[in-house]
């Protein structure tokens, strides 16, 4: 038996991305056995992957979790967050670690200077490499995302079918990724098509007003269902529109049909739609020289304008939406 600790703490999306490390290291390398290190409410998104034979997670007990790791007697680790709290745990088991190269630098060129030395490589990829000693190859199937049976949404009493409905995703991190309800509205009220909305509860006042705007023509589930729900909804969707976040990952991971809306960020820095369906596009506005602003996001736009997401075209988004709903 060879174990494995591989380390990712947060978030959602940079999760949903590890996956294909996760399966090819069980599907690649004889009588592997797989530990996962995350922080605990982020367990929940691991449960069910059954790559995965043991979760451990990150608490206020620093000096507890090492001991914990220090009984599992792991042969290599795989370090796929690279920051002072996984160097403390390489550093305490004191065992051979692949590590994540976060590429620093050349994303401080890309939002400082707008200089683009970010490599032309998905961040799915650059965290297969950390993989290259042991000779383990993509499989090319993509991302996982498995939803346990007691979250999996019921259709049988909702106003919309399977597979005929637009999942329309409100919910982000951080404000400069998040789209707005204007351009929201927009872009629903041209296509006219079923349409939930998903967010969590942060975004529930958000959704509230998008659904006066819309004169309550979508269901609104923002801040109504988990996470694990709010994935079914997009595994059954026939289009997802989202920012760029979290359900865009979990989106990808069913191979959905995905418009994603940049704000802030870019997917030069590699964490675009992975392996995307063949009717997913991308829509952002390339020539603003204040983009990207942060390599993650910011609460308000720092120049008050946030040019990034209202000069979005909400005809030709929705248009697109239209068209690919109804071929295919």
């Amino acid at each position: 038996m060879v174990k494995f600790l591989i380390i990712r703490f947060s978030s959602i999306g940079d999760i949903v991305l590890t996956t294909p490390v996760v399966r090819a290291i069980k599907s690649q390398i004889k009588n592997a056995e797989i530990h996962y290190l995350t922080k605990v409410h982020f367990r929940f998104l691991l449960e069910t992957n059954p790559y995965i034979d043991k979760i451990h997670t990150l608490n206020d007990n620093f000096n507890e979790l090492i001991k914990e790791l220090q009984i599992e007697q792991f042969d290599h680790i795989i370090d796929l967050h690279h920051n002072l709290r996984s160097g403390k745990v390489k550093r305490a088991l004191s065992i051979p670690a692949f590590t994540l190269d976060k590429l620093n630098i050349q994303k401080w060129l890309l939002v400082n200077l707008k200089l683009n030395r970010m490599p032309n490589k998905h961040i799915v990829d650059r965290y297969l490499d950390t993989l290259n000693v042991f000779d383990i190859k993509n499989d090319n199937e993509g991302l996982d995302y498995f939803i346990p049976e007691k979250d999996q949404f019921e259709f049988s009493n909702q106003p919309f079918e399977k597979n005929k409905y637009i999942a329309f995703v409100l919910g982000a991190t951080y404000f400069t990724k998040q789209i707005p309800i204007d351009l929201a509205s927009n872009i629903i009220n041209k296509y006219e098509l079923p349409t939930i909305l998903l967010g969590g509860k942060d975004d529930v006042e958000k959704s509230e007003e998008l659904m006066r705007l819309l004169k309550n023509k979508a269901y609104n589930f923002c801040g109504k269902i988990n996470l694990n729900q709010s994935a079914s909804l997009i595994e059954h969707a026939k289009i997802v529109v989202s920012s760029d976040t979290g359900l865009m990952h979990i989106a990808a991971a069913f191979n959905k049909p995905v418009v994603s809306l940049w704000g802030n960020t870019v997917p030069e820095f590699g964490m675009s739609v992975y392996k995307p369906h063949t009717d997913s596009k991308i829509f952002e506005i390339t020539d603003l020289k204040c983009r990207p602003c942060s390599k993650i996001g910011f609460n308000k736009c720092p120049k008050k304008h946030f040019k990034c997401m209202n000069l979005q075209n909400s005809d030709a988004i929705s248009k697109y939406i239209r068209t690919i709903y109804f071929e295919s």
